[in-house]
């Protein structure tokens, strides 16, 4: 597994963060959905180039973004614990149960997915200092990630970007075909940034040495 290089992009797109000759916004599908994802990023995430959360809420129209950080005040996600939805916190805390087909089944009740966007210790903090959230049910993709590359190191096994991540629970909710276009994204988004960085030359692959060269 290879982590990618990142390099400060001239004239980048704000939302794919591509320098505009790759730019990927025009393949962003828009999927009206029945289940809600909810993205709680810190603002420091939204920064960072390899951030794929913002493609995922382009995609989904059934989707909101959350920002920690911005202030000193708490931010307060109580108001998203409503009766019209499942809610769930996507992450694999220890207590997190497999998000399946079985979970999925037992209840017709919309699901709504509270995703934590972020590196580990980030996301951590919302599984740990939200009281609000602390009676919501944390669920997990459990399966490693076999991909090739990553768009930043990942030091779990199962470790995905946001956008694969939730591609692969809407998967389990929605089904294939909604998997299948966001992984479609995904992989485009990889694509491009490894044209970018000379990584891909046509079809033809340049391989580099494999280990993690994501920066810091």
């Amino acid at each position: 597994m290879t982590a990618l290089t990142w390099k400060k992009t001239k004239d980048p797109c704000p939302v794919c963060y591509l320098t505009r000759t790759f730019c990927i916004c025009d393949s962003i599908p828009r999927l009206d959905l029945n289940t809600r994802v909810c993205l709680v990023v810190h603002v420091n995430e939204l920064k960072r180039s390899s951030n794929t959360g913002r493609l995922a809420l382009r995609a989904l129209v059934n989707s909101e973004m959350r920002v920690r950080g911005e202030t000193r005040e708490p931010l307060d996600l109580s108001d998203l614990l409503t009766p019209r939805y499942r809610t769930f916190l996507f992450y694999p805390s220890d207590d997190a149960v497999e998000l399946d087909h079985e979970l999925v089944a037992q209840d017709r009740t919309p699901i709504q997915l509270i995703v934590p966007d972020g590196s580990w210790r980030q996301a951590g903090k919302v599984h740990f200092r939200h009281g609000e959230l602390k009676d919501v049910l944390r669920v997990k993709i459990g399966a490693p990630n076999l991909s090739q590359f990553h768009l930043r190191a990942q030091h779990r096994p199962e470790g995905m970007a946001t956008l694969q991540a939730i591609a692969h629970a809407l998967g389990v909710i929605e089904g294939d075909l909604v998997k299948a276009q966001l992984m479609k994204l995904y992989d485009l988004r990889v694509e491009r940034t490894l044209v970018a960085r000379g990584w891909l030359s046509g079809s033809r692959q340049i391989w580099r040495k494999r280990h993690d060269l994501d920066r810091p």
